[in-house]
């Protein structure tokens, strides 16, 4: 079989993989990601056992049990950029014999759920909701440098083209849809369906204004009254778009599940984003073991 060159997949001394700095026993097949490191913690104080924990640049990754069920957290970082990193290395840990630096044989899937804080941007959806991404629409192109077109919801991507008249000079969006699977083990009456943007930046990109002035100042409020066959682009965030696009190319499942903690229609925030948040933590790792 064909080797993978050392410049391509990338190893440590001790043989981890470069940036998370894991090996193939260190990961579970379940696995929680997070974007801040120092909530990596707050999930995990939950678990009955720890058995692993190591912390690298902003990924830091602890490993145990929940009632019995090995799970593992890892902070991604912001954005979609640390998405194609953390996808690709967690892929290779169970996919790729770092040894012989060769394919495995046979395919490990992954479940792999995203908890993080978003805000909505309709009016509907108050603050300290809990919203489970149906699709991921992303604007920041990340997912254009595979070869993905299998993969994307393209009808949905040329009606928001064409409502939004998207310029030429950025990405073009893509849509991506979740894991039917992991949706129906998680969803509940304590949940809502939603179509989550993906933006590739904090201000800018999500039309915040300090000193720079932005191109197409009017698009979040095309965002806003976009529709799809009665579907309506319901939050704002910075990674769930990569999340489902790496993972559907990958053969992994992945859900993302968000802390609705402001509303940008209503001009509101939440009084106590964190425990929200802390709901959140403990309404999925319930789920998780149902």
């Amino acid at each position: 079989m064909t080797k993978i060159a050392a410049s391509e997949l990338i190893l440590n001394p001790d043989g981890s993989i470069y940036h998370l700095n894991l090996r193939p026993e260190h990961i579970a097949d379940t696995i929680i990601t997070v974007g801040d490191p120092d909530r990596v913690d707050t999930v995990t104080k939950h678990f009955d056992t720890i058995e692993f924990t190591t912390h690298k640049r902003e990924f830091k990754t602890t490993t145990g049990t929940f009632q019995n069920k090995r799970i593992s957290v890892i902070s991604t970082g912001i954005g979609p950029d640390n998405i194609d990193i953390v996808f690709n290395e967690l892929d290779a840990l169970v996919n790729i014999d770092l040894e012989s630096r060769t394919l495995k044989k046979t395919h490990t899937k992954l479940d792999i759920i995203r908890i993080g804080t978003s805000g909505s941007i309709q009016s509907n959806i108050p603050v300290d909701s809990f919203l489970i991404s149906k699709y991921g629409l992303g604007l920041d192109g990340m997912i254009h440098a595979y070869e993905c077109e299998h993969i994307l919801e393209q009808p949905i991507e040329d009606a928001f083209i064409l409502h939004t008249n998207w310029n030429h000079r950025k990405a073009r969006p893509y849509v991506v849809k979740n894991s039917s699977e992991l949706e129906m083990k998680l969803k509940s009456d304590q949940t809502v369906l939603g179509f989550t943007a993906t933006a590739v930046g904090f201000y800018g990109p999500q039309g915040r204004v300090l000193r720079l002035p932005i191109k197409n100042a009017d698009l979040n409020s095309k965002m806003d009254s976009f529709t799809y066959h009665g579907t309506s682009i319901t939050n704002l965030e910075m990674e769930t778009s990569a999340i489902y696009g790496m993972s559907k190319l990958l053969g992994h499942n992945a859900l993302s599940m968000n802390a609705i903690i402001a509303n940008r229609a209503n001009g509101t925030f939440s009084d106590d984003p964190k425990r929200t948040v802390e709901k959140l933590i403990t309404y999925t790792l319930q789920k998780l073991v149902e």
